[in-house]
């Protein structure tokens, strides 16, 4: 099958005398939904990315880190089956063990907090994504210190509408979903979706003769939309997510083949319902309100020596098992201005909201070395205040300004008899000043102050010393640039950014020797005194005629820690940060053959970067190519896809400790390893 790729890719690329055709098209403007008002992305003085379902659908994507490559400075940390966390502009968590109180980047779904639990973030049915770089004080929900990723699926339809999609992929994976959508009443609408996709992973277990890195994931969701009158409307969303896969990723020798005689699982188990309340019945506002609730079983394991019992006469067994239950409550009630709602002579609009968030989190961790279960409790109570001004100054001049007040409160308690209450009030906001050129183009510049609660690290291995951590406070510095040119064939964004991060939380680690010389390695969060993230992201795409696109993206990034001791005493002063590579990007092509084929091919790379702020592993650049070859008629589309077509082996997590007796456990670098070649066939079918 690989074969017949390249073949389709060369003709399709010596066919390119067909685009040179003299018409030429607009490129569809991109609304932004994670916003106070639907807005052209192209007008929001702040650098943000969409990935709309075409995107998701042309990779055959089914969850968030398989699209990440195509937003500048955004990076994902594995560790598990699928990543959890995510980093932007090099700020982030890394580790899978630990559960930050307030996460860097926000990871919201249908209105529904996932932040640290990014392992739902499965994509069938999903309208768009929106990445919101920088940090989000005063906007949508909790406060996300490096930014926000929100995932809105697909809304009911005024038409009855259905469709199924069928796959079928290299690894033994195959997948089948549906939807159904329409009205139920002239005031009431519907949509329902289901999925189910699996493959047997891309690690084989020498030992137990079979793959151990499976996935199995499911999703469920349905919709209601209610418009009782033309100025109150109701919608609510419920989902039902299931993810059973397997954990087996790491090898002793650096390669997909795995000696476990007890593989790990990664899970996850939730049920979410959502609901937003519009009301614009009054003059000079509207309201939205917004619950939202979500129930999680997550469970989190694996074997820790990585060898089947009898493997060496030096070996160790141990297997660490994490369970949790998390339950997430929020509530949000915003007021909007509307046209006629405008102070100060009509030249200001504004925003006034309440938000509420509270999180039980109970952990049982199972582990070889402990004398018994450890237990932790862990509550914390968040609410806050926010307001933001948007006022058209004389001419083309417009200032933005925005302020946030929480007050964040927790109690944690576990079976080492520790007890921990944080109580704290903090604050940030919003300057912005916006310049519209006579073209429509936008220059702006801004300032914004983000903050990260401090907390306590769960993991009952730590001594006291380790288990407390600050609170960090960051400053951020933009320039921007949005516009198009040329009758909008081109569009393009351009932010300089800086960050001036202050009492830095880090992703560090603990490595013990045991008495027999092996290693226990335990991951915890700490503080660093400051530090500083200098960068520029850029995105575009060129319309060259009606059927040629070119579209890339391109992430330039500096960090470095200022007076950072870590955890082996090494003074890391002004070395980058980790997970933070210098550069990513995206170049590709969008071609339509004729009315019913098309071809989209992209290359997208990135830079080496340090594992850990622990040690100094660090990963390999890579760049990986990925096609899609899709013909549609009216009903029906069939695509022939692939990601990492040339399969190179790339890595996304490293640890740097000693875990293999054949060489008295010498300390040294071990890799999780990206994913390798994915290639497949999908058929959608829609009908009308």
């Amino acid at each position: 099958m690989f074969r017949i790729f390249i073949s389709t890719f060369t003709i399709v690329l010596a066919s390119s005398s067909l685009f040179a055709q003299p018409n030429t098209t607009a490129i569809d403007q991109i609304i932004i939904t994670a916003d106070y008002r639907e807005s052209n992305a192209l007008d929001i003085s702040a650098s943000v990315s969409v990935i709309g379902s075409e995107i998701i659908e042309k990779k055959n994507a089914n969850h968030l880190e398989e699209i990440l490559l195509n937003v500048p400075n955004i990076n994902s940390s594995a560790g598990a089956s699928r990543a959890r966390f995510y980093q932007i502009r090099g700020i982030g968590e890394r580790g899978q063990f630990s559960e930050p109180l307030n996460s860097s980047v926000g990871v919201i779904i249908d209105g529904i907090d996932f932040s640290g639990i990014g392992t739902a973030a499965l994509l069938y049915d999903v309208e768009q994504v929106e990445v919101l770089l920088g940090p989000q004080g005063t906007r949508y929900g909790s406060n996300a210190l490096a930014g926000l990723i929100n995932i809105a699926s697909k809304s009911p339809t005024s038409s009855a509408t259905y469709g199924l999609q069928i796959e079928t992929a290299n690894y033994d994976s195959k997948g089948l979903s549906g939807y159904l959508s329409g009205p139920i009443s002239e005031r009431l609408r519907y949509r329902v979706s289901a999925q189910n996709r699996s493959t047997n992973g891309f690690n084989r277990n020498l030992f137990l003769k079979k793959n151990t890195s499976f996935r199995d994931e499911k999703i469920m969701r349905g919709q209601l939309e209610w418009s009782p009158s033309e100025d109150t409307q109701l919608n609510l969303i419920s989902s039902f997510i299931d993810i059973d896969n397997g954990y087996d990723a790491f090898s002793l020798d650096n390669n997909r083949d795995t000696l476990s005689d007890q593989p790990g699982a990664d899970r996850q188990r939730s049920k979410t319902v959502s609901a937003n309340l519009s009301l614009t019945q009054f003059e000079k506002f509207r309201v939205e309100t917004l619950l939202g609730y979500a129930n999680s079983n997550i469970d989190y394991g694996y074997d820790e020596d990585w060898v089947f019992t009898g493997f060496h006469p030096w070996e160790y067994s141990s297997t660490d098992q994490y369970l949790r239950k998390k339950e997430t409550k929020s509530g949000e009630v915003r007021f909007v201005s509307t046209d006629s709602g405008s102070i100060f002579s009509d030249t200001t609009d504004w925003v006034l909201g309440v938000y509420v968030l509270q999180q039980q989190s109970h952990l049982q961790r199972n582990y070889t070395f402990l004398p018994e279960s450890f237990y932790s409790r862990y509550r914390t109570n968040r609410s806050s205040a926010y307001a933001e001004l948007n006022s058209q100054l004389k001419e083309n001049w417009s200032f933005t300004l925005g302020v946030r007040g929480e007050h964040f409160n927790a109690a944690y308690n576990d079976s080492n008899q520790i007890d921990f209450s944080p109580n704290k009030n903090l604050f940030g906001g919003k300057a912005a000043l916006t310049y519209t050129t006579t073209q429509g183009n936008i220059l702006y510049s801004s300032i914004s102050h983000g903050y990260k609660t401090g907390g306590f690290n769960t993991d009952g291995s730590l001594d006291q010393e380790f288990r407390e951590f600050g609170a960090e406070g960051l400053l951020n510095y933009e320039l921007g640039f949005k516009g198009s040119l040329y009758d909008e064939r081109i569009r393009s964004q351009i932010t300089l950014f800086f960050m001036d991060r202050d009492d830095v939380q880090i992703s560090s680690s603990l490595v013990r020797t045991r008495a027999d010389g092996s290693s226990e390695f335990i991951e915890y969060i700490g503080n660093a005194a400051s530090g500083s993230n200098f960068g520029l992201e850029a995105t575009g795409q060129f319309a060259a005629t009606e059927r040629l696109m070119f579209y890339g993206s391109a992430g330039i990034l500096k960090t470095e820690y200022k007076n950072f001791l870590n955890s082996a005493g090494e003074n890391l002063d002004g070395r980058q940060q980790a997970h933070a590579p210098n550069y990513q990007y995206t170049v590709g092509i969008n071609a339509r053959l004729n009315p019913f084929l098309e071809f989209d091919a992209n290359l997208q790379g990135r830079d080496e970067f340090y594992f850990s702020d622990s040690h100094s592993a660090q990963s390999e650049r890579y760049n990986l190519l990925n096609a899609s070859l899709g013909y549609s008629r009216k009903d029906w589309k069939v695509t022939i896809w692939g990601r990492n077509i040339s399969d190179q082996d790339y890595q996304v997590r490293g640890f740097f400790f000693g875990n293999d007796p054949r060489d008295n456990y010498t300390t040294k670098s071990y890799t999780q390893m990206g994913e390798p070649a994915r290639y497949g066939v999908t058929l959608n079918l829609d009908f009308k």
